[in-house]
């Protein structure tokens, strides 16, 4: 069976291990040097960029995250040990590890990094579909000629570069589509390597719970079990017109991926469709100017990120949360679209005062969305209505081109003090 060693990638039949380095990181599948379609998840990516870049953090406990009552954004393995997991409440995390290192979100740090793993991924193949800042599908189909070694061997070495030139790790799955590859990639993390072949894919789906199958949250496990679901076997069971009858179009991809199908290509140029920054207060908010100031906190740092992106966007959103954690959302379409921060408040401001009735909110974020490509003219378009529209946008590019030569701190409004 075709073996490969991780540590010094030399190709052998298997072995427990490495006949040239005597490693233990093995792995072989007898299809291991045919498989292409391939997953590639950092681990614990933001909480592992903080221990980078400061060292005192590396032997402890971080959370990466908002105050007592945000949530846990990430967490490294040492706190997920003791039962810390992303999108729980900080006040539970802090329970279940009280001697916890709380880390406010550096997203400059973690763009920076995933650029450099994109680059890396780049030299390997063009077809890369990111899911966020740490995940990514990869084809590597039709490459071997190329690099005159195998997609195994290529992102094997991919994440010895990782590790040697950034120091931060990652798994890989490998598979013959997407849906398997991703579930392979979370087989064995941190620092794994899985595959699962087209050979043995029916018997590995066997005996797993619906909730392994990507997208089937606890809204679709809910339906599941109404109608006697919890297993891929239980899937099976059900031919595919009873599916399509009773979950519509989602019945037809259950009754694919129970079966490991999936001809969903990896899709490089899937496109952006919104951006959004939101903030979780540490205590319940009632006070307007306040809430004035996170307005144009969060416009400015939306405008930052269409802007990196060569964004614009039409429709401005507000989105608040109460008390009892009802979220109430308001929208306002521009007549053209903007990466202005100043018009992305201007439009979200009245908005929050159309909303405050509803006051306390523990959350608030301002989003753009019917995104277009960003050019000199309609993303900072002035408004012929307001005469100082014009003024305010040629002193927004000027703080703009002081932020890119002396960092995003040197420029600041007086209201982002509030």
């Amino acid at each position: 069976m075709p073996a490969l060693c991780r540590d010094c990638l030399t190709q052998y039949d298997t072995g427990p291990r490495c006949p040239s380095c005597h490693s233990p990181r093995v792995v072989a599948n007898a299809e291991l040097f045919d498989l292409s379609i391939a997953h590639m998840d950092c681990d614990a990516f933001y909480a592992s960029v903080e221990k980078r870049d400061n060292p005192g953090l590396r032997n402890k406990p971080v959370i990466v995250g908002g105050g007592s009552r945000g949530v846990v954004t990430t967490a490294c393995y040492i706190a997920r040990i003791h039962g810390v997991r992303s999108a729980m409440p900080m006040f539970k995390a802090l329970k279940l590890c009280p001697e916890a290192v709380i880390v406010k979100p550096r997203f400059e740090a973690y763009s920076a990094a995933s650029r450099e793993i994109r680059a890396m991924m780049e030299e390997l193949t063009p077809a890369i579909e990111p899911l966020s800042l740490d995940e990514a599908f990869l084809d590597l189909s039709g490459t071997a000629r190329l690099h005159h070694a195998p997609p195994a061997v290529m992102l094997a070495r991919l994440v010895q570069r990782m590790e040697r030139e950034l120091r931060l790790s990652g798994s890989v799955g490998l598979s013959h589509n997407k849906f398997l590859a991703k579930i392979a990639s979370d087989l064995d993390k941190p620092r794994g390597f899985s595959v699962i072949s087209q050979a043995e894919t029916a018997q590995f789906l066997r005996g797993k719970p619906v909730s392994i199958i990507w997208g089937v949250g606890s809204a679709t496990r809910a339906q599941l079990d109404r109608a006697g679901i919890a297993s891929i076997d239980d899937l099976l069971r059900w031919d595919q017109a009873q599916l399509v009858a009773r979950f519509g179009s989602m019945g037809l991809r259950l009754w694919q991926l129970a079966r490991g199908q999936d001809a969903r290509r990896v899709a490089p140029d899937r496109a952006v469709k919104s951006i959004s920054k939101e903030t979780t207060f540490d205590a319940d908010l009632r006070d307007e100017e306040l809430l004035d100031g996170h307005v144009w906190r969060l416009a400015d740092q939306v405008s930052a990120r269409a802007k990196a992106k060569g964004l614009a966007g039409r429709v401005v959103t507000l989105k608040l949360k109460r008390a009892d954690h009802r979220i109430l959302t308001r929208r306002l379409t521009l007549h053209a679209p903007t990466a202005l921060a100043d018009v992305i408040y201007r439009a979200a401001r009245p908005l929050l005062t159309q909303m405050m009735a509803a006051a306390p909110f523990r959350l608030i974020g301002v989003g753009i969305s019917d995104l277009s490509a960003l050019d000199d003219g309609p993303g900072f378009s002035a408004d012929l209505a307001d005469p100082d529209a014009a003024r305010r946008a040629e002193a927004e590019r000027a703080m703009d081109r002081l932020r890119a030569r002396f960092g995003p701190d040197s420029v600041v409004k007086g209201r982002s003090l509030r």
